[in-house]
C-alpha cells in the first residue's frame, strides 16, 4: 500500500483537499479527494445548488500546426471542421476496428490551435496514440501537468462565476467557451472558461495555470457559500453523471465497445472523410449493433454494480452491469449495462451479483433516457 501510495501523483490542490478533510482515493494515476462532507450530501448540493470539483488529473493536449485540424479529424470520429474558435465539442476516438480508445472534449482555440481533453487514467497511451499516427506533423504539447481543472456545476454554478467575469454567462451556449488572459478572470495569467460539464447540470469548467489553482479554488469557494457551493469529490461525480447517463471510459465504454452499441452514434459523422475506424464503423452501423447500452432504475432494494449479470424477465442471462449505484435523487439503485440490440429486452430485467445463483437480486426496470435531464439552451 505505501509503494502504491508514493507512486501515486497529486493535483496542485492536494493540501487544499487535506485541509478539508477530504477523503483521497487513487483513481486514474492520482490520488484523489472521492468526498469531503458526504457523497449524498455533496450529490444534492450539486442538483440543489452548486459543488465544485477538483478534476485537475484529467489530460491536456495542445495539437498545433498549419494541419492541425486535418490532424484532428484523422484521429476522431465527430467532425471538427464545424468548430469555430471560441466552439468545443465532445467526441471519440476509435481503433481501426471500431473499439473506443477514449472519449473527451476539443476546444478549437485558434485555426491552427485545437486542445483536446482526455481521462487521466488514458492519458499516456493516448499520447502514444496520438503520435504514432501523426502522419500531418501536427505539433503535440501535453500541458496536463502545467493545467488544473475546476469544475463548478449546478444551477446555482453561473450565479457564482459571473461577478469574476465583465461579460454575460448567459451568452455563453453550452460546448461554448471563453479564454481571459492577464488576470482578466480571477487574477490567472490565461483561463479557458468552458460551458461543459460531468454532471446533467449547467455549470462550467475552468482551465487555469496549476500555481493559481488554489487561488481560484478558494475565492470560488468563498463566493459561492451564500449560494450553497460545497466542494464535491469522486464519489458524487460518479452518481450525478449515472443520473445522467454518462458514459465513463473503462466502465461503459471500452476498446472492446463501439459508439453505435453505446448510444453514441451520433458522434460519429461518416460523411466527413477518411478517419481512424470509419470503414469499420460504416460497416457496423449499415448492419446495426448486435447489443446496446441502457440504463436502469431498481425496482426493489439493492444496489447494481460494475459484473453484476442482468437477466431477462423469464431468468435468461442476457447482459453485464457496467456501471451501478444508489440514486441519492431516486433513493434507488440504477445503473448503465448492455443487452441484446432486441426487442424482446425493453422492458423488465433482474440484476443479480455472480455467481447467478445467489439470493441478493433486485428487480428493475429498463430506461431509455436518462434519469436525470438538463436541457441546454443551446448546442
Amino acid at each position: 500500500m505505501a509503494d502504491q501510495a508514493t507512486s501515486l501523483q497529486t493535483t496542485p490542490l492536494h493540501a487544499v483537499h487535506d485541509d478539508l478533510g477530504a477523503r483521497m482515493m487513487a483513481f486514474g494515476g492520482f490520488e484523489m479527494p472521492v468526498q469531503y462532507s458526504g457523497i449524498i450530501e455533496e450529490h444534492m448540493a450539486v442538483r440543489q445548488d452548486a459543488g465544485l470539483f477538483d478534476v485537475s488529473h484529467m489530460g491536456e493536449v495542445l495539437i498545433r500546426g498549419d494541419r492541425a485540424l486535418d490532424f484532428v479529424q484523422h484521429l476522431v470520429t465527430n467532425n471538427a471542421a464545424n468548430l469555430y474558435d471560441g466552439r468545443a465539442m465532445y467526441t471519440v476516438m476509435c481503433t481501426p476496428d471500431g473499439g473506443i480508445i477514449d472519449d473527451g472534449i476539443v476546444y478549437r482555440r485558434a485555426e491552427d490551435q485545437y486542445m483536446m481533453v482526455l481521462n487521466a487514467a488514458n492519458t499516456e497511451r493516448d499520447l502514444t496514440w496520438m503520435h504514432d499516427h501523426n502522419s500531418m506533423d501536427a505539433t503535440l504539447q501535453d500541458i496536463s501537468r502545467e493545467t488544473a481543472l475546476l469544475a463548478l456545476q449546478g444551477p446555482k454554478a453561473l450565479d457564482i462565476a459571473q461577478p469574476f467575469l465583465d461579460d454575460d454567462l448567459d451568452d455563453l451556449s453550452f460546448y461554448h467557451f471563453w479564454e481571459r488572459s492577464d488576470g482578466a478572470f480571477l487574477g490567472c495569467d490565461s483561463a479557458l472558461i468552458s460551458r461543459t460539464g460531468y454532471t446533467g447540470e449547467p455549470g462550467l469548467e475552468l482551465y487555469v495555470p496549476a500555481d493559481q489553482a488554489e487561488h481560484v479554488w478558494t475565492t470560488l469557494l468563498d463566493a459561492g457559500e451564500e449560494h450553497g457551493l460545497k466542494p464535491a469529490g469522486l464519489g458524487a461525480r460518479d452518481t450525478l453523471r449515472l443520473e445522467a447517463g454518462l458514459c465513463l471510459h473503462g466502465n461503459d465504454i471500452t476498446e472492446e465497445t463501439n459508439p453505435y452499441e453505446a448510444g453514441l452514434g451520433w458522434l460519429v459523422k461518416l460523411d466527413k472523410g477518411a478517419f481512424i475506424g470509419r470503414s469499420a464503423l460504416e460497416e457496423i452501423q449499415e448492419e446495426g449493433p448486435t447489443r446496446k447500452l441502457v440504463g436502469f432504475v431498481a425496482t426493489e432494494r439493492g444496489i447494481p454494480r460494475a459484473d453484476h449479470v442482468i437477466q431477462s424477465a423469464d431468468g435468461e442471462t442476457i447482459g453485464v452491469v457496467t456501471s451501478g449505484t444508489q440514486s441519492p435523487l431516486l433513493d434507488a439503485g440504477i445503473g448503465l449495462g448492455y443487452v441484446p440490440n432486441d426487442p424482446r429486452y425493453t422492458e423488465a430485467l433482474t440484476v443479480s451479483p455472480l455467481p447467478t445463483f445467489s439470493s441478493h437480486r433486485s428487480d428493475s426496470v429498463l430506461i431509455s433516457s436518462p434519469l436525470f435531464r438538463w436541457t441546454p439552451k443551446s448546442f
